[in-house]
């Protein structure tokens, strides 16, 4: 399979899960500006929408939209927790992955990074993130994972939102519960290599 993706964008949440799962991919960066790999290929002929992440299977089947893409890549490796078996705990996986995607993601850093968004409309989304991420904070307080005791790929997606708040200036310290979690997971392997190779690539241009 082929992940498609750009440096430090929501794409790198799969990066992680890959890297997590122990599975086998490819990894093709598009540069969003011009909808072209690296490579030079057109990169609307392989994903009409023209987002990352896009993977692609070894049969040739587009998976898009991060939350889905996540859960399918943790069916490919289900020994390794990264989405727990049918029940309460795989529905509360579910419950994060769709908080992260509609209320931090789409509802405060798309917003934020839009070049097409108005400057009323980027501060109303940075005046929004604080009683999110309080939320989170409350949800993190005593824990070392969103659900339950094991890395989910709840996780890998929430942590991927933290390299945007630092390229936006939004510092994490009034939240000792998210910077506590945040270090704990940027020391986990799979978490740690997906952060340096991208930013590795970010700072190459």
């Amino acid at each position: 399979m082929k992940l498609y993706f750009s440096p430090l964008a929501c794409s790198m949440a799969v990066r992680i899960a890959v890297y997590d799962g122990g599975l086998d991919a490819a990894f093709e960066q598009v540069v969003l500006g011009t909808k072209r790999t690296i490579g030079g290929a057109d990169y609307l002929a392989i994903n009409p929408r023209g987002q990352v992440p896009a993977l692609v299977l070894d049969d040739g089947t587009l998976l898009t939209e991060v939350p889905a893409i996540l859960q399918h890549v943790a069916s490919l490796a289900p020994e390794s927790g990264l989405m727990p078996p049918a029940g309460l705990a795989r529905t509360r996986v579910q419950q994060w992955l769709n908080y992260v995607a509609t209320e931090i993601h789409k509802g405060v850093f798309y917003l934020m990074f839009n070049p097409h968004a108005p400057a009323e409309a980027k501060a109303f989304a940075r005046g929004l993130l604080p009683a999110r991420y309080e939320f989170v904070a409350k949800a993190l307080a005593g824990r070392d994972y969103l659900v339950g005791d094991r890395f989910t790929i709840a996780d890998a997606y929430l942590v991927t939102t933290f390299a945007w708040a630092n390229a936006s200036g939004i510092a994490l310290a009034p939240w000792p519960a998210i910077t506590a979690y945040r270090d704990q997971l940027l020391a986990r392997p799979s978490v740690g290599q997906a952060v340096a190779e991208e930013m590795a690539l970010l700072q190459a241009g």
